[in-house]
């Protein structure tokens, strides 16, 4: 088989006194993401789906939130370790296509510059990468501002 493909989704709670960071892009908001690396569910989601296609488990297999080393962590330079896993194992992405879910703040001012944080960190070009957002219209945790999340689907291909 010369393709595979894997999808992603991860949840944080909002919560103050945090940075909101989205795709590699911290974004002003009085609200960030809990978590114990910095929250970046953009790029958590894309890391599960890239370890999915490839059945490798997710990124709490790599880097589990019981370990002090991940407190903190730059998402992006995950992504990059995952990306280095990908590559060492014979596969490259062909394209990536995400969704955030998010009430506030409004994303579309801020898609181009995730999406090209993102295209460095993978070294693609941005025209293989999808980053779209949405709200969840008031539905749910997420339609309350509770939480932001966000899904991946990427195609990986053999190199």
């Amino acid at each position: 088989m010369n393709i595979r493909i894997g999808n992603g989704y991860d949840i944080h709670r909002l919560v103050a006194n945090r940075p909101l960071i989205l795709g590699g892009v911290q974004l002003e908001h009085e609200l960030g993401l809990l978590g114990h690396s910095d929250a970046d569910v953009l790029t958590h989601a894309i890391m599960d789906a890239m370890l999915g296609a490839l059945s490798l488990g997710d990124i709490g297999h790599f880097f589990p939130p019981t370990d002090a080393k991940w407190a903190g962590a730059d998402s992006i330079e995950l992504l990059q370790q995952v990306n280095s896993l990908i590559i060492d194992r014979g596969w490259q992405i062909s394209n990536l296509d995400t969704v955030i879910v998010a009430e506030r703040p409004k994303l579309k001012p801020h898609i181009t510059t995730m999406r090209d944080r993102l295209a460095q960190a993978l070294k693609l070009s941005p025209e293989q990468i999808g980053v779209k957002a949405t709200t969840n219209e008031k539905l749910d945790a997420t339609g309350r501002e509770e939480g932001i999340c966000a899904y991946a689907v990427v195609l990986l291909e053999r190199l």
